[in-house]
């Protein structure tokens, strides 16, 4: 790895709605900076980042992908991140430990549902953003109309850095709103050519004008600027590049550039980007953790404690476990100990690597402000902090969403259910999205995912990496419960069957948490009523009823208990009886406040031909959905709606009838709603039933 000082070091992120050319612009990214020789086209299945099998079959990101590369004396660690919502966990700690983003928009389609989820993700963040609006040579490309919605959909500041010469197949380069200079793009074998001239005649006003509003919105930051512009005096190019590095560090502006990238075009001008307006490390401030309750921080220098967080786990059939890392603080060595603080274990540093998609290649060290990989960490898994054990600090751990839709499988043979075990507990150490779990009823092994195609390429990774083989069922909604009511109840354990007996006591309040929060437990027994090494049982025995719910056996969440009193026998009481005793009590209070079951709603964007609106419209609202808005997108029209999710299975088919094959649409979860009574009651019958059978 080269010795780079960390003011030249930059961690970016690509994030988009899929198909807005995430892989297509790092592949340029690159081919442009001479990291690779030659493009790999993701339709071709030969993409440098899309390594995978799966990815390269379906022309998708599926995986983020880590690589480094090198543009103007400074050191660019990139990662690709997939666009298609089921693996939206990977964009979520992909931007965990960016210090900024390149957020993708596509010329035609604008702002779409994953646009927006993962702007929301950079912002809770507070990762730094450019915006590229790609795709200009497209027919409906409309570099305006993109910028406007940025403004109005996201609620961000977007300022033009360039603006585009032509669109569609008339897009022929760009105008640099720093230089004031156009720039033509020569189409040859790789359309790499690029002519400097003077802004053509027909563009000199809207030239200007965008060139105004970039000095005002920078001077906004800049006091000396501010001065000169509001005097009328030029700023020079490095006056305003520092001020609009500023302004996009402090989150006050977005600055926006475009170009199609499958013709080579503006890439560079991107690459240039990245160097002058995102953060090094070393512009943000240190990153905050915590150790027994007290705030630390840990500034980006390899003088510091070590400080680094596991953001990856990947199995990896020759080396075993991968754990990619970013390094905050200090330095990451070969043959140290270090201390995972999340699980109080101590662990040996076996190999580091810099990666490059699939291919690594081996380092000494990893410092302040580095991406990588090491080898040996079996007990790091996602979101674990890595750090000096004399200088222990956790930092803020990676949040994921819940999965929303369950699969049955079981093993295909006597081997494969040797191996499906060891395979599947490899999986969800990668994936915190993907769950595992046996149903004892049924004797079925239950996978949660984020939707269809989680499922369905976690099924073909079974396969392909660990040759288990399993056959599957139908894809099930993954239904909640939870309370309606508050009540207080008191529970009581008394057993003796000679010798030492159990006994424990609990008095708790169970009560509605509100939609999201999960499961709070809140500890108020005082004066020793119940011993403190009990309490963790009670708690454990609650998350232990809590798995299977009284109403049709589903998990419960949004629920709150509060532990008010109980009392303990100094011979019988246990940290079992405690347990058990609040496993029972918990399920007798839930039903005495209630049950409702709740369902996954989900966000769905349609975009139709107009004349087929309204029987789309009437397919939706026929699915128990509710229309939220309509939008005109060129000639076609875009619907918003929220539809249950148990209502969208095999909706791509019946969109491809309802519109001859013209119409497309996305999703993604939202929360959860209560189901209504009557389909509630249904499904709740049914499941008793089917456990019944069974």
């Amino acid at each position: 790895m080269k010795d780079m000082k960390i003011g030249k070091v930059r961690n970016i992120g690509l994030a988009a709605h899929i198909d807005a050319g995430k892989t297509t612009v790092t592949e340029r990214m690159l081919y442009f900076t001479g990291k690779t020789h030659k493009i790999g086209e993701v339709h071709e299945g030969k993409a440098t980042m899309d390594w995978m099998p799966q990815e390269r079959e379906r022309g998708i990101t599926i995986t983020s992908a880590a690589t480094t590369t090198y543009w103007k004396g400074h050191r660019i660690n990139i990662i690709d991140t997939p666009g298609h919502v089921d693996f939206t966990a990977e964009v979520e700690r992909s931007l965990r430990v960016v210090d900024g983003t390149v957020a993708l928009f596509c010329a035609v389609g604008g702002v779409q549902p994953q646009s927006e989820t993962v702007w929301r993700q950079a912002e809770r963040y507070r990762v730094p953003r450019i915006a590229f609006i790609n795709k200009m040579d497209r027919v409906g490309a409309d570099f305006w109309g993109v910028v406007e919605e940025i403004r109005e959909e996201l609620g961000a500041n977007p300022v033009p850095i360039v603006i585009p010469i032509g669109a569609e197949e008339d897009f022929r380069g760009l105008v640099d709103l720093l230089d004031m200079k156009a720039l033509y793009y020569v189409e040859g074998p790789q359309g790499m050519e690029v002519q400097v001239e003077g802004i053509p005649a027909e563009l000199s006003s809207e030239a200007h004008r965008a060139r105004e509003l970039l000095v005002e919105r920078a001077a906004e930051v800049d006091d000396g600027l501010l001065e000169k512009f509001l005097a009328g005096e030029e700023p020079t190019r490095e006056e305003l590049v520092a001020a609009i590095r500023a302004a996009t560090i402090a989150g006050k502006i977005v600055p926006v550039l475009c170009g199609a990238a499958f013709r080579n075009k503006g890439i560079r001008r991107l690459l240039d980007a990245v160097v002058d307006f995102l953060p090094s490390p070393a512009d943000l401030p240190p990153v905050k953790g915590e150790w027994e309750g007290e705030e630390l921080v840990r500034h980006p220098d390899d003088e510091e404690p070590l400080a680094s967080l596991a953001f990856k786990v990947q199995a990896d059939r020759h080396m075993g476990k991968l754990t990619y890392v970013r390094v905050y603080s200090g330095v990451l060595r070969v043959g140290e100990y270090v201390y995972n603080a999340s699980r109080g274990v101590r662990q040996r540093i076996g190999r580091l690597f810099e990666v490059h998609a699939d291919k690594r290649e081996i380092v000494a060290e990893l410092r302040a402000g580095d991406v990588g990989a090491v080898v040996g960490l079996g007990d790091t898994y996602t979101g674990d902090t890595l750090c000096h054990e004399g200088s222990p600090i956790v930092l803020e751990p990676i949040e994921f969403p819940a999965p929303v839709i369950d699969l049955a499988i079981t093993p295909a043979s006597r081997s494969d259910s040797d191996r499906l075990g060891r395979a599947l507990a490899a999986l969800s150490a990668e994936d915190p999205t993907f769950l595992v779990r046996a149903d004892e009823e049924t004797g079925e092994v239950v996978i949660s995912g984020m939707g269809e195609l989680h499922l369905e390429i976690i099924v073909d990774r079974l396969n392909r990496e660990f040759g288990v083989g399993v056959q599957v069922g139908k894809p099930q909604v993954a239904y909640r419960e939870t309370v309606l009511g508050t009540v207080e109840h008191e529970q009581k354990l008394v057993k003796q069957t000679g010798g030492r007996g159990q006994y424990a006591h609990i008095v708790f309040r169970i009560e509605p948490a509100g939609p999201g929060k999960g499961f709070e437990f809140v500890n108020k027994v005082v004066g020793g009523r119940i011993p403190k090494e009990y309490i963790p049982a009670v708690k454990k025995g609650i998350v232990d009823a809590m798995a299977e719910g009284p109403l049709a056996g589903y998990p419960m969440v949004d629920v709150r208990v509060i532990l008010l009193d109980g009392s303990f026998h100094e011979v019988d009481s246990s940290e079992q009886a405690f347990r058990t005793c609040a496993a029972h009590g918990f399920r007798e209070a839930a039903k005495r406040a209630g049950l409702e079951l709740l369902e996954p709603i989900m966000s769905v964007e349609v975009t139709v031909p107009e004349e087929q609106v309204g029987a789309v419209a009437g397919s939706l609202a026929a699915k128990r959905g509710k229309i939220l808005g309509m939008e005109a997108r060129g000639k076609t029209q875009v619907l918003r709606a929220r539809v249950p999710l148990s209502e969208m299975f095999g909706y791509s088919s019946e969109l491809r009838n309802i519109t001859s094959g013209r119409g497309e649409f996305s999703m993604h979860f939202e929360r959860y709603e209560a189901v209504p009574y009557a389909i509630a009651e249904e499904i709740a019958a049914a499941r008793r039933e089917a456990l019944a059978i069974r």
